[in-house]
């Protein structure tokens, strides 16, 4: 009986040490989604821009805006396909084996902008993939992080690194 009691007091604890893990690892995001908190929001909603400007031709097939928001200088690393510097390779691999066949959502109000100064900005946020050959798959949120180099009034993707 006392090993009983002592294994259910075992797991209370646990369970309460767990859950409290859990709930600190989520921070809650600001109402503007603004992470990390900007009085100025213009490169935040800069960043923002040109992810969707990204992922709307990414969505579209439209490799001649890809192409222009991808810098030369280009690295992108990826947890299953492994690391690309060709920006020419990549560009051919998405159109062979993503356009029409997947499309990315953006977990809304998960995007972070952080500046580099004299250089850019890192945007780190989750999204999704679906696959359009099996609409009804289940499509699990994945972490990105995307360093952006101003170009003029503009930004280009330098690194990449996709993880899912």
């Amino acid at each position: 009986m006392k090993n009983s009691n002592q294994n259910k007091s075992i797991l209370t604890i646990l369970v309460v040490l767990i859950s409290g893990i859990i709930l600190v690892s989520f921070r809650p995001i600001e109402d503007k989604g603004t992470y990390p908190p900007q009085e100025d929001t213009s490169l935040y909603d800069a960043i923002v821009a040109m992810d969707d400007i990204y992922f709307t031709a990414y969505n579209n097939c439209d490799m001649e805006t890809q192409e222009k928001l991808y810098d030369e200088d280009l690295e992108f690393y990826h947890d299953k396909g492994g690391l690309s510097t060709s920006k020419q390779e990549l560009l051919e691999g998405l159109e062979k084996n993503i356009c029409g066949k997947v499309t990315r959502e953006l977990v809304e109000g998960s995007i972070e902008v952080y500046p580099i100064p004299n250089f850019g900005a890192v945007e780190i946020g989750m999204h999704k993939f679906h696959n359009n050959q099996e609409p009804n798959a289940i499509s699990n949120p994945s972490k990105f992080i995307t360093i952006w180099k101003q170009v003029g009034e503009s930004y280009k993707m330098t690194r990449v690194i996709s993880l899912h």
